[in-house]
């Protein structure tokens, strides 16, 4: 799959799409789109058919309109996939405000990160090494903040421990992706997998020279029913980052 990235446009034109600031022609017929028409259309067709299908002309076509005129409402194609992003991450339902401990909202931002990717995998294709700086990802920002606000952690380290907390999220999300689109493309179940390949391990090689990966390996296929265990990564992973965080708390208030 090809890695797309954000910030790849012109940043202004980029930030007016985003903000809803970019001025529209003042003459000329009645506008018959909206640029959120046409970034809810691009995320669609993502969705559908994957980030590859995404272009100006397929959202033309979509939308009964020429390509040229979808270019009086988004400047490009890169500037488009920034908004597709902000809009998609406008999705995340931010912790509710009602008393919880903080391990609790943490987790909550964990699990609707490892849920947004699901729901639009085409996001693990884009690169945001220069984010979008939409509403919706600095809102996303901000809520997720707020869950570590108050800890005793210092800005740098509230703002590592979300990055650390959606890295395991995007990571883990990933796997269980590509296992579910594997068995998709190939027409063939893990289990299906691993009964075509057993058999010739057993015959031709010899496991005794690997007994710690024969031993896990069979521990941890057993327990997953399948060769990789993302969901269980994804719990393990969040419980040990969420301990960690906490004996740092503690460690600060000794």
């Amino acid at each position: 799959m090809t890695t797309e990235y954000t910030g790849a446009g012109d940043p202004r034109r980029s930030l007016e799409l985003l903000w809803g600031v970019r001025e529209r022609p003042r003459r000329g017929p009645r506008p018959k789109l909206t640029p959120e028409q046409i970034v809810d259309r691009a995320i669609e067709i993502a969705d559908a058919d994957g980030l590859e299908a995404v272009s100006i002309r397929r959202i033309a076509e979509d939308l009964g309109v020429s390509p040229m005129s979808i270019y009086t409402y988004v400047p490009g194609k890169a500037e488009l996939l920034d908004a597709m992003l902000d809009r998609a991450m406008g999705e995340i339902v931010p912790p509710g405000d009602e008393p919880s401990g903080w391990r609790e909202r943490v987790s909550h931002v964990a699990r609707e990160n490892w849920r947004i990717y699901h729901a639009h995998p085409w996001l693990l294709q884009v690169a945001t090494g220069r984010p979008p700086l939409g509403p919706n990802l600095l809102g996303k920002y901000e809520h997720e903040l707020n869950t570590v606000e108050g800890l005793g952690l210092t800005d740098v380290e509230m703002d590592s421990a979300i990055a650390l907390i959606n890295g395991l999220a995007e990571s883990a999300a990933r796997t269980s992706v590509n296992r579910a689109q594997a068995e998709r493309r190939t027409g063939m179940t893990d289990l299906e997998w691993w009964e075509a390949t057993a058999p010739f391990l057993e015959k031709q090689v010899d496991l005794s020279r690997y007994p710690l990966g024969s031993r896990v390996g069979s521990a941890a296929g057993e327990a997953y029913g399948s060769p990789v265990g993302p969901e269980y990564a994804f719990e393990f992973g969040l419980a040990l980052i969420l301990d960690g965080i906490e004996a740092l708390i503690a460690a600060r208030r000794t």
